[in-house]
């Protein structure tokens, strides 16, 4: 399969990026801002796109140009993907000096950006003169969940490729193609996924994520009393920090030890003065890290929860068709019964300003207790 197979619902993008590799006037650019909603594939378009300019067939997914730019371990292909909450001006700098570089064994030297929209206004200044200058052979890739999350003077200077959420039939598909998940499974991680690729592959592989999910959309159900809703919130607020930990603690204590080997601590007792200064910068670095990994966590509970709700406002306006949550249908419908239309759009507006919320760095266990109590 060539680099674009996983790219599933996106045949006007490939076909542009087709275009630009087939050449011709104003078919390729130094800089491309794609975007499309969470799960659209933003960064795997962005690397199988890599790929291609790399390889010699257009992307043919088997020589070792696509096989090392798809796996990030292209000489030439940098791929950066923050663990942070933000992209700053010295990481963005040291991104501008390797773009003004020749490539070394391929025949651009690209420059992949996944979450360009955490680029801070500093960082942004520093970028915007590699764009203006551009080197012969550089490729800039960015990618956001939309155009207007990008500064708008960084943004004005890229080619625009818009990605559209794929369809629940594709991303199931695909789940049996690639990963041999059970039709059943893949049809209900795909239908409950949203459109996002990356969730459905996790729910359909992953039973402990189903069990979470499922834990989540019962908490309507449970929100009886106001003590209820404040033991709920702190409750989700643990969890979804202890399923940050243990995404982190792993890759925190991998890297630890490999910076106290690249600083030679422990060898003939020597250690280096640099080394508690060297350990302390890191730890900074994976706090940041933990604390974006807890909130996408808690960003993810929000989703779910948007879903489930407008599943009961579905039933409320008797839209018909399947709601996504199907196998909650009889706790949806109960609720849609003791509530009215205009109740459940407010509390989906609750749980979109918790988000906003969030985002202006609000307490987490505030805002959820905050939250449910309006969902109550």
């Amino acid at each position: 399969m060539d680099v674009w197979s996983d790219l599933i619902g996106q045949e006007r993008a490939v076909a542009e990026l087709k275009r630009a590799l087939a050449g011709g006037p104003h078919a390729m650019t130094h800089a491309w801002l794609i975007t499309g909603p969470p799960g659209s594939g933003r960064s795997n378009a962005a690397r199988a796109f890599a790929a291609a300019l790399q390889c010699d067939n257009g992307g043919c997914g088997e020589c070792k140009s696509c096989r090392t730019s798809l796996a990030g371990s292209h000489p030439d292909v940098t791929l950066v993907r923050t663990e942070t909450l933000t992209i700053g001006v010295d990481e963005v700098r040291e991104l501008a000096m390797k773009a003004a570089m020749s490539p070394s064994v391929g025949k651009r030297q690209i420059i992949v950006v996944e979450d360009a929209d955490r680029i801070t206004d500093r960082g942004a200044d520093a970028l915007l003169k590699s764009l203006e200058e551009p080197a012969p052979r550089t490729v800039w890739l960015l990618c956001a969940p939309s155009a207007e999350d990008v500064i708008v003077t960084i943004r004005s200077r890229c080619r625009h490729l818009g990605l559209v959420t794929p369809s629940t039939q594709a991303i199931c598909e695909l789940l049996q193609r690639r990963d041999g998940i059970d039709p059943k499974l893949a049809e209900w991680a795909a239908r409950v996924s949203g459109g996002h690729v990356g969730k459905a592959r996790g729910l359909a592989l992953d039973p402990q994520a189903r069990a979470w999910r499922d834990e989540v959309l019962e908490l309507p159900g449970k929100l009886r009393s106001v003590a209820a809703c404040l033991t709920l919130a702190d409750g989700i607020i643990k969890k979804t920090k202890e399923r940050a930990d243990a995404t982190s603690k792993p890759l925190d204590d991998k890297e630890t030890e490999a910076l106290k080997e690249a600083l030679g601590a422990g060898t003939k007792g020597a250690k280096p003065r640099s080394l508690n200064a060297a350990l302390k910068d890191l730890e900074d670095q994976q706090k940041l890290r933990n604390k974006r990994l807890q909130r996408d966590a808690i960003d993810q509970v929000l989703i779910d929860l948007t879903g489930y709700y407008r599943d009961v406002l579905k039933v409320q306006t008797g839209a018909g068709g399947a709601l996504v949550n199907e196998e909650q249908r009889p706790a949806i419908s109960a609720l849609a019964e003791s509530s009215n239309a205009d109740d459940t759009l407010a509390k989906i507006d609750a749980l979109a300003q918790c988000h906003r919320s969030l985002g202006f760095n609000a307490s987490p266990g505030l805002a959820f207790q905050a939250l449910l109590l309006t969902l109550r």
